[in-house]
């Protein structure tokens, strides 16, 4: 469908994240190990808490979750973004720039929430933990997980199809390294200030409720591990909540200056190192952070290391 100076489906061009830089083969060899590592410690998790009994909680199903929604996150955009570097074709099509941006606000918006339940796991543990196997019964894991899943599906489902009806003019170079809303509206053709009021009205409330809930959630964990009698115990839950906190504001504030700031913020520059910060680099932290650093999570991997070990062994005696 062609109208006047641009055609409706015509195929995109994404400029990449390394237009601008001096040695590129080096970021994308950087890229690609961080992709590599994302991908095998959010899968390690997921076969360790599917393999160890011990991991049968509500707190690890929920991380299996946060782990599955992690590379599915990264596997949406990396690949495509090294395979352009290496082919040298940074060309995608109409059909390809919907489906990486609907995936990509599903994936996103699940996570939000996803993330906000999952500090009501926390708090319910450490706040009520006598009351724990009924508030986080496997129902309402279950229902958590929906919830987190649909939230996201509505995310993707209202915005892609908007956002991609509009009229796009006859520059079809995307000055980032995949489909972003914000970048794709800067070609169209037409007055799109209503959208992304509505737009920036819909990323405040899914932004700030759940990190309103995450912020609440641990405050009322820190003010009762405060009361706690055990200095070690104090400690060790300190540690953990600020580091999930540290963890969290980066991912929220990025995506907050991504969607809520004004124009005036905005750089390509800017924005392109801020998404490469929470769609690259937060799927690597998230196993490190809340995962792999867990005594439990350490002792079944061991454990499993050592069942492989010793079946190893034995088939080649």
């Amino acid at each position: 469908m062609e109208l006047g100076n641009y055609s409706m489906y015509a195929d995109f061009v994404l400029l990449g994240l390394f237009s601008n830089t001096r040695f590129p083969w080096l970021l994308s060899a950087l890229i690609l190990l961080v992709f590599v590592i994302s991908i095998a410690s959010n899968t390690i998790m997921i076969i360790l808490i599917h393999m160890d009994s011990h991991l049968h909680t509500p707190m690890y199903y929920l991380l299996s979750q946060l782990s599955l929604m992690d590379i599915l996150y990264i596997s949406t955009i990396v690949p495509k973004m090294l395979v352009d570097q290496i082919v040298g074709q940074r060309a995608i099509s109409f059909a390809g720039c919907t489906s990486q941006h609907f995936i990509y606000l599903t994936l996103a918006g699940a996570e939000f929430f996803l993330l906000g339940l999952m500090s009501y796991d926390r708090y319910v543990a450490i706040c009520n933990p006598l009351r724990y196997p009924v508030l986080m019964s496997r129902k309402v894991c279950l229902l958590i997980v929906v919830a987190a899943w649909l939230g996201g599906s509505i995310d993707g489902f209202l915005l892609t199809p908007v956002t991609m009806q509009f009229p796009f003019c006859a520059s079809r170079e995307i000055n980032h390294f995949f489909c972003e809303v914000p970048a794709l509206l800067k070609l169209s053709c037409t007055d799109t200030s209503t959208y992304e009021t509505a737009m920036y009205v819909c990323c405040i409330m899914m932004l700030l409720i759940p990190f309103s809930v995450i912020s609440a959630s641990y405050t009322r964990i820190l003010i009762t591990v405060y009361r706690m009698n055990e200095a070690e115990g104090r400690r060790k839950a300190v540690a953990t909540c600020s580091s999930h906190m540290v963890v969290v504001s980066l991912f929220y504030g990025a995506a907050m200056y991504t969607y809520v700031l004004p124009h005036s913020y905005h750089t390509p520059e800017k924005d392109k190192a801020v998404s490469a910060f929470y769609t690259i680099l937060t799927p690597l932290l998230n196993p490190l952070i809340y995962s792999l650093r867990n005594k439990d999570v350490s002792r079944a991997l061991k454990k499993t290391l050592g069942k492989c070990l010793s079946s190893g062994s034995v088939s080649t005696f």
